[in-house]
């Protein structure tokens, strides 16, 4: 797992294999249940995950007791809570959809390794700037797009998650009802698009 994880980030820099032994030395790997929550509303946890193996989410539940799903994580994706990653009570829960192996990165993990492999700052800046980017196309799309736009963007952004997802959850990350997904779905059908 911490080799898929070193795979992944030699596919964005030119790391070599000693540069990333030298970074390494804080990362875990651990595996989750199916429906194991990793983080719950108010943790200060101290790390992110890469998820290697299987699938992961982050959601907030409202006062009302419905789900909003912020994000999934499926296989070579990083999800974090930026509040706990600041040392302040998450705002999100994060569990498994999926059973799943993470490697486990300490909170200041990118920073330290910058300090020690430059070549991961730009890399760290560029993480940084695809979140935001990811966030403000995420609140456009739910302020504006309709929820067959809305549908198109997440099977563009998760090609391979509608199967593996539960349309219940894929709705609520779409900021929409399931019988709203389902007629989505319908209108996509008959127009000879697969979904």
């Amino acid at each position: 797992m911490i080799h898929q994880f070193q795979k992944y980030l030699q596919e964005k820099i030119e790391i070599t294999d000693e540069q990333f032994e030298s970074i390494s030395a804080g990362l875990k790997v651990r595996k989750f249940e199916k429906n194991e929550i990793l983080q719950y509303t108010g943790d200060t946890l101290k790390h992110g995950f890469f998820v290697g193996k299987g699938l992961l989410r982050a959601y907030s539940i409202d006062a009302k007791g419905k789900e909003h799903i912020l994000q999934f994580a499926p296989e070579n994706w990083l999800i974090s809570d930026r509040n706990s990653m600041n040392n302040e009570p998450s705002i999100f829960f994060i569990d498994a959809i999926e059973a799943t192996e993470a490697v486990l990165m300490p909170n200041d993990f990118m920073e330290e390794a910058a300090s020690k492999v430059p070549c991961l700052q730009p890399m760290q800046i560029r993480l940084l700037n695809n979140s935001i980017r990811f966030m403000q196309k995420r609140i456009n799309m739910l302020l504006s797009a309709t929820a067959e736009e809305r549908y198109l963007d997440f099977i563009k952004l998760y090609p391979n998650l509608t199967l593996r997802v539960p349309q219940w959850m894929i709705a609520s990350y779409l900021g929409i009802t399931p019988e709203s997904l389902s007629r989505v779905r319908k209108e996509l059908a008959n127009k000879h698009f697969k979904a």
